[in-house]
């Protein structure tokens, strides 16, 4: 299966069915933050710490797998020189119409997380990278692609799924959920999923999700060259969902080029 190309459909109907990853934000969003007033998240709902994005004004940012017109739009409004990149033609548009409608500098550009080869070295300040990498087969060729095009002193900031979340068969409805592990990390759907679940999938939009290891995901980071600064789990904040009541699902993460 071409995974990326269907994982591009299938979040082109996700902006369709109104995914709350897919709602731009209001004007009045954007005015609080070009006086200042903003927050963003990288996971399901802690906002990151402002002091993980130092001064904005005046930086390039690069929002890596960010489209959607929710993180690119405040960070522009708050003073960056933001590019947004991004699989889904549909979650960049969502991005243009913030930009058209706040008269904002935004540059989007469409292509895969894992191959960044049209930025040149030292490109960027900043990469924003909310969880997303859970729709790649491997995480490894994005921090080194990270790596590379940050400058010097920059930062990369990342959300990502804990592996434990795909040890389990997430049924349609979450209270569904079976807390008995049958699945093993790494995780593919493409791989461990039934011909069965996986028209499922197909039936639903849903995209294709993979399942990384821990080392994959903080080593890989630091095998690409980054020193870990920062560091915090997020939950679901979804009362419906077990997990949550149990164990962090998700992880940000601050690595800085030095």
């Amino acid at each position: 299966m071409d995974y990326l190309n269907y994982n591009k459909q299938a979040w082109n109907h996700q902006v369709k069915q109104a995914n709350k990853w897919t709602i731009p934000v209001t004007p009045k969003q954007i005015a609080e933050a070009k006086g200042g007033e903003w927050e963003i998240v990288l996971t399901p709902s802690i906002p990151v710490p402002a002091s993980w994005f130092g001064e904005l004004k005046g930086k390039k940012v690069l929002c890596l797998a960010s489209g959607g017109g929710q993180q690119g739009p405040i960070l522009a409004a708050a003073g960056a020189e933001v590019v947004v990149f991004d699989l889904s033609d549909e979650q960049l548009n969502r991005d243009r119409e913030v930009a058209e409608r706040e008269q904002l500098n935004i540059t989007t550009i469409q292509g895969d997380m894992a191959n960044l080869e049209i930025f040149e070295n030292n490109s960027f300040d900043l990469i924003f990278h909310p969880v997303s990498n859970c729709f790649i087969p491997d995480v490894l060729p994005v921090w080194k692609e990270c790596y590379r095009i940050l400058r010097t002193g920059g930062s990369l900031l990342a959300g990502f799924a804990n592996p434990v979340l795909y040890l389990f068969e997430d049924e349609e409805e979450v209270k569904d959920i079976r807390l008995e592990v049958k699945y093993s990390i790494p995780y593919s759907d493409m791989i461990h999923a039934s011909d069965e679940r996986k028209k499922w999938f197909a039936e639903k939009n849903y995209p294709l999700e993979f399942g990384h290891t821990l080392e994959d995901q903080i080593g890989g980071q630091i095998r690409a060259g980054f020193v870990i600064s920062g560091f915090f789990e997020d939950k679901f904040n979804d009362p419906g969902h077990p997990l949550d009541k149990i164990i962090p699902l998700f992880i940000a993460t601050k690595a800085d080029k030095l």
